[in-house]
């Protein structure tokens, strides 16, 4: 069970969302990064609606619990082996939705933190049935330090985001260059899902994701949240 402190008060809030929702492709900079990153379903043309992927609770540890490599991935003797980071803001929902509109869609917002959406590039790319798998391997989804709620936020559609690998910065953008901004997204989630209370909605990355070995420490910072520090083993 992970509890994150809840900024502003002494209380705590309970991570347990009966489904996290991640976008692919939602800053522009990443989706210009695509040969790069060498993932089946990225391209150079931005998206023209939201694109959707789960990952599953069991994936989800709080800041400084370790990264876990999962040995399965030694099985398939991949030339290349890559696992890699990205940096993001996440979204708690607050109550149960379905068919939101855009402009009622943040007041369904409990708060946000940080969030590490860990992805195996390898088997991501290989398994017949897309992202799901290489996404929701235990520990891929780091989250945290805190939630803050959205009369602390300030402006959620204009926070600085920062990555940094071993103390050097990999990532860095702010939350206004995503193409679908945050009520866009949840207004268009909660038209194909119904949202629970405690459901996490991940927002995307932007450019300058990268792999991580055994011995590195990732450290994810959103401004007005804090730092997700975590080691990898």
């Amino acid at each position: 069970m992970i509890t994150l402190p809840i900024a502003g008060s002494k209380e705590t809030y309970t991570i347990a969302p009966s489904k996290i929702i991640a976008l692919g492709l939602n800053y522009r900079e990443h989706i210009a990064e695509s040969e790069l990153v060498q993932v089946r379903g990225f391209t150079q043309d931005a998206p023209t609606e939201p694109i959707l992927f789960p990952k599953t609770p069991n994936c989800l540890i709080a800041s400084e619990a370790s990264i876990v490599l999962p040995s399965i991935v030694d099985r398939y003797a991949f030339e290349e082996p890559r696992t890699d980071y990205e940096g993001e803001l996440a979204v708690i929902i607050a109550r149960r939705c379905r068919d939101v509109p855009v402009a009622a869609a943040l007041d369904y917002v409990y708060g946000y933190t940080c969030m590490n959406d860990v992805s195996q590039r390898n088997i991501q790319n290989s398994d017949r049935s897309g992202w799901f798998r290489g996404k929701s391997f235990d520990t891929f989804g780091p989250i945290g330090p805190r939630m803050v709620p959205p009369a602390l936020i300030g402006n959620p559609q204009d926070l600085a985001i920062e990555t940094r690998l071993n103390g050097t910065v990999v990532q860095q953008s702010r939350t206004s260059a995503m193409i679908f901004p945050i009520d866009e997204t949840i207004a268009f989630i909660s038209q194909n899902f119904t949202l629970e209370a405690g459901d996490i909605i991940v927002t995307g990355t932007p450019a300058g994701v990268g792999p991580i070995r055994s011995g590195d420490v990732v450290e994810v910072e959103v401004e007005n949240i804090g730092v997700l520090r975590n080691p990898v083993q």
